[in-house]
């Protein structure tokens, strides 16, 4: 891939277990990339074992290729500060295989600096303002849903069919709410909350 004697290192992330690895590493493999590191750990911080076992084994002059720019993180700020690091402080170079125009290797002129770091930093807010647009239309989503009468989470269950009796016998002092929530197989808050309920809606 070079003609100089650096290493080429090839990084992949996938942010769970569940999720194939497999199309990262077939694009890494077809530029020839063997050294490859494979978190499967979710892009909030960059405390991933593979990743910095990478970076350990990081040498002035190497190449890191990573199929997308996400695959560094999915925090605009982050993303930023670990390409300065590995860019400035490693001085190794990255290419991202899907934006042809971050590659540090290709161009090391003032000119072809510059429009990298232009380049990240704009793909790396726009990224990460389209998450934050899918939360708020997830959130919005989730108000209007509520506001039309439906509801989220498990559905409650049923009260027992001697729920009444039970809790008749209850108010009588005849059995602990203890003993009563053991009758009806509920926990003793859970009564305290369904009785409470229950009085509510008889008001």
């Amino acid at each position: 891939m070079s003609e100089t004697s650096e290493t080429v290192f090839g990084y992949i992330r996938v942010s769970t277990k569940e999720q194939n690895e497999t199309r990262q590493m077939i694009a890494l493999k077809q530029q020839g990339v063997e050294n490859i590191f494979i978190d499967w750990q979710s892009g909030k911080d960059f405390n991933r074992p593979a990743y910095h076992n990478m970076i350990k084994n990081l040498k002035e002059g190497d190449l890191i290729v990573i199929k997308s720019i996400d695959r560094l993180g999915r925090n605009y700020e982050d993303i930023i500060a670990q390409w300065k690091f590995l860019t400035k402080e490693k001085k190794v170079d990255i290419r991202v295989l899907d934006m042809p125009l971050l590659d540090t290797s290709k161009s090391k002129d003032l000119l072809g600096t510059l429009i990298s770091d232009l380049v990240l930093q704009l793909l790396s807010f726009v990224a990460q303002n389209e998450r934050e647009n899918i939360r708020q239309r997830q959130a919005e989503g989730i108000a209007a849903a509520k506001a039309r009468g439906m509801k989220f989470g498990r559905p409650e269950k049923k009260l027992p069919q001697n729920f009444l009796y039970m809790v008749q016998k209850w108010q009588n002092k005849e059995l602990s709410a203890f003993e009563v929530s053991a009758e009806l197989g509920i926990s003793t808050a859970t009564f305290y909350r369904k009785v409470k309920k229950m009085k509510q809606c008889m008001e």
